[in-house]
């Protein structure tokens, strides 16, 4: 089982990384499912708290925040997207990819919904995972992961170099 955590201090950073890599090795011509932030999508907020994902292999595009009026500082995340964005990696057949990738380990999967069947499904079938995870989830992530988890440091070469080792062992 091959499982890898990116966690980044510098905001935005984890995403900007996880989309790189999702590019490099499509440019590679590997196959890979799940989902990672748009990477040119332009937040409307100043908290840059508005995001949409794009679904691997396929490359629909899924805004998952909501407008919830100026000055709002709730969380923006949207329950009905990011239940769209679930079933549509789940609905995507990864039988033959080469690399599962989670952008972010938030709050519903650390509550065991959201995307953990997703990962769970990628390993059994011997698929890599690569996920995103803040601080605020690690100590989930760890329990979820049973701490078998490698950690990644936040530089794209050593993430790649990491994803190259662990698709050919797979």
């Amino acid at each position: 089982m091959k499982i890898a955590i990116v966690s980044s201090s510098e905001r935005g950073k984890t995403d900007q990384l996880l989309s790189a890599v999702a590019e490099a090795l499509e440019v590679q011509g590997k196959t890979l499912t799940g989902i990672v932030r748009v990477s040119d999508y332009e937040s409307r907020y100043a908290n840059g708290c508005d995001m949409a994902v794009r679904v691997l292999p396929g490359g629909s595009e899924i805004k998952i925040t909501q407008n919830l009026g100026d000055g709002s500082d709730a969380c923006r995340l949207d329950p009905g997207a990011i239940a769209t964005a679930v079933a549509a990696v789940e609905a995507t057949p990864n039988n033959d990819a080469d690399l599962f990738i989670l952008n972010k380990f938030g709050p519903e999967e650390a509550s065991g919904r959201g995307f953990i069947f997703a990962i769970g499904k990628a390993l059994e079938a011997g698929i890599p995972v690569l996920v995103g995870v803040g601080p605020a989830n690690q100590t989930a992530f760890s329990k979820f992961s049973e701490g078998v988890a490698e950690t990644l440091p936040d530089d794209l070469e050593a993430i790649l170099k990491w994803c190259d080792s662990a698709m050919l062992a797979g």
